[in-house]
C-alpha cells in the first residue's frame, strides 16, 4: 500500500472493486471515464517500471560452500602408569585434563601449576593414562577442535580403553571441559568441572548417560559460583546424574581441593560408557 499511495493511488472505502487517483496529487477528479483510464494506465506504467527497477537492484543470497581448514600446534603431556608396558593386551583408562586461563602460552612447565600434572611433578602415582595438553593462545578459548584431533591421535597410537576416557578442566579449562562434552557427547564416560562455565541451554546436549561432577568456591570473584548452580540446576531439572560441591570459604582456586581428593580419581575410574549417547 506505501507504493501505491507514493503514487497517488487510493481504495476506495465504499466500492473496494474501484480505484481513484489521490485528489490531491492528480487535481479534481475528471468526470470524464476516458481520462479516468488515460490516468490509470499512466499510473499502472509508473508502478511497472518502478517494480522493474527494484527487482534489478534488489540482493541477492547466492548459495556457495567452501571447505575450512585450522591448524593449532598444541604441545601435551602425556602420563603413563607404572605398569603400562607389563601386558601388551592391556587398555588403560585416559583422562583428559585441560587447564586455566593461567598456564595458557608458550611455556609447557606451566602447565604442572595445577591439578593432576602438579600432583604428577610431587611424585602421585595414577593407574591411568593423563593427557595435558597446553592452551598455546594465552587471551583465548580452548581450541576443543584441536584438542579433541590431539585426542583422537592419542587414542590411536597408544593402549586406550575408549570406553573410559574420563574429562575434567578447571577455570578456563572448565569451560572447555563443558563445551567438548556438548560437541562430543559420545566420547567421554564422565566430567568433573572445576569453576568453570558455560551457556546453560547446552545442558540438554550433553549425554545423559555421562555422570557428572562439578565443584566451586562460594567465594571465588573470578567466575561466579552462580555459573555452577545455574548450570546443575538445570541439569537435574532434566534428570542428569551430577554432583554439585561447594567449597566454603574458597575463592577461584577450588581446584586445589577437588583434585587433590583421590575420591575423584576413585570415582572416575568406576566409570564406563553406558552404550548410545542419550541427551
Amino acid at each position: 500500500m506505501r507504493i501505491f499511495n507514493q503514487f497517488g493511488i487510493l481504495i476506495d472505502n465504499h466500492d473496494n472493486s474501484r480505484i481513484w487517483p489521490y485528489t490531491n496529487i492528480g487535481g479534481p477528479k475528471s468526470n470524464n471515464i476516458f481520462e479516468q483510464m488515460k490516468t490509470l494506465v499512466l499510473i499502472f506504467c509508473c508502478l511497472f517500471i518502478f517494480e522493474g527497477c527494484a527487482s534489478q537492484s534488489s540482493p541477492e543470497l547466492i548459495n556457495s560452500e567452501m571447505e575450512v581448514v585450522t591448524t593449532e600446534n598444541l604441545r601435551y603431556y602425556l602420563y603413563y602408569p607404572g605398569n603400562y608396558e607389563v601386558n601388551p593386551e592391556e587398555k588403560f583408562p585416559l583422562l583428559l585434563f585441560l587447564h586455566g586461563g593461567g598456564e595458557s602460552g608458550g611455556n609447557l612447565k606451566s602447565v604442572k601449576r595445577n591439578g593432576p600434572p602438579k600432583l604428577i611433578s610431587g611424585g602421585k602415582k595414577f593407574p591411568f593414562l593423563i593427557l595435558a595438553p597446553q592452551n598455546p593462545q594465552e587471551k583465548m578459548w580452548w581450541n576443543t577442535r584441536a584438542v579433541n584431533q590431539l585426542l583422537d591421535s592419542i587414542i590411536a597410537t597408544n593402549k586406550v580403553d575408549e570406553n573410559r576416557i574420563y574429562l575434567t578442566g578447571l577455570s578456563r579449562g572448565g569451560g572447555a571441559a563443558w563445551e567438548m562434552a556438548v560437541q562430543y557427547p559420545d566420547k567421554f564416560a564422565a566430567l568433573a568441572v572445576v569453576c568453570g562455565m558455560t551457556p546453560v541451554p547446552y545442558a540438554s546436549w550433553i549425554n545423559k548417560n555421562m555422570p557428572i561432577r562439578v565443584y566451586h568456591g562460594d567465594q571465588d570473584k573470578s567466575i561466579s559460583i552462580s555459573e555452577s548452580i545455574e548450570m546443575v540446576a538445570k541439569l537435574k531439572e532434566m534428570g542428569y546424574n551430577v554432583d554439585f560441591t561447594i567449597y566454603k570459604g574458597v575463592g577461584h582456586n577450588a581446584w586445589d581441593k577437588a583434585y587433590e581428593n583421590n575420591e575423584l580419581y576413585d570415582w572416575f575410574l568406576l566409570q564406563k560408557k553406558l552404550g548410545p549417547v542419550e541427551n
